[in-house]
């Protein structure tokens, strides 16, 4: 018997040993996991808003954001705007509806020239071709290339929330009108447009567009110098999904206004 008990007590000795053994292991166990989860917890607070900051501050939001990158098709870069502000465009007296206006924009990228619609959007036209007169967008920069939609400028801020100091009344065109390539119009406030910022549909996309957008004219001249600026590298603009952002500055270095038959 006492045999017997000896053996007994020694197996619950080893039982309790084992069990303890098992403890020790899965207590470890534990600690590893939550230190594992806890580091990596650590990580991302420190990791995803450096990642995220890096992209951020690797893309322009601003008109200085684009001095600070290289210029487009290997252009140099122009002087700096000279930011402007209006209570409203000056009647500009030597345009009249039957006259012949164009205006020709230098880019970074090469030439563009316009046919200004005097007729069909006189107010839109004035206001244009006064600030072009006055140097308001000497220096400034496409801050948006959509491609297959469209390239969009003007802004003296470089990111849509800048303009004259003034916007345009509603000079829509008739429902049903086509935004086709080379079509230029003002971007839209509201039930107006603002008062300096403008876009060149170059692609299909722009068909999709409603007739709430002041025509400008057409684009008479420089296809090759819209494929030049579309082909420009991008990436994704702040707040949204779309790769529209240029990494490399096109700027409208000057913008020059022919009159004839006025």
């Amino acid at each position: 018997m006492s045999d017997r008990r000896q053996r007994q007590k020694e197996q619950r000795a080893a039982k309790r040993a084992a069990e303890r053994k098992a403890a020790q292991r899965n207590e470890l166990y534990r600690r590893l996991v939550t230190a594992l989860i806890f580091g990596g917890v650590v990580i991302g607070i420190f990791l995803v808003p450096s990642l995220r900051n890096t992209d951020d501050t690797a893309l322009p939001g601003s008109y200085e954001g684009f001095r600070s990158q290289p210029t487009a098709c290997g252009a140099d870069q122009p002087p700096p705007e000279t930011v402007m502000s209006f209570e409203g465009p000056e009647r500009q007296t030597d345009i009249s509806a039957d006259s012949d206006v164009r205006a020709l924009i230098e880019t970074s990228c090469g030439e563009i020239i316009i046919q200004l619609d005097t007729a069909g959007h006189p107010d839109t036209v004035n206001s244009f071709v006064f600030l072009a007169r006055e140097g308001f967008y000497d220096g400034q920069v496409f801050y948006r290339v959509a491609e297959g939609f469209k390239i969009q400028g003007g802004d003296p801020e470089g990111n849509g929330t800048g303009g004259p100091g003034y916007v345009i009344e509603a000079e829509h065109p008739d429902d049903g009108f086509m935004y086709e390539r080379g079509i230029v119009a003002m971007e839209s406030e509201g039930a107006r447009s603002k008062g300096s910022e403008f876009f060149i549909i170059i692609g299909d996309s722009g068909r999709h567009l409603t007739s709430s957008f002041n025509v400008l004219g057409t684009v008479v001249s420089g296809e090759d110098t819209l494929d030049r600026i579309e082909a420009v590298p991008k990436g994704t603009a702040v707040g949204t999904r779309e790769q529209s952002l240029p990494l490399e500055s096109v700027y409208i270095e000057r913008i020059t206004i022919t009159v004839a038959g006025s």
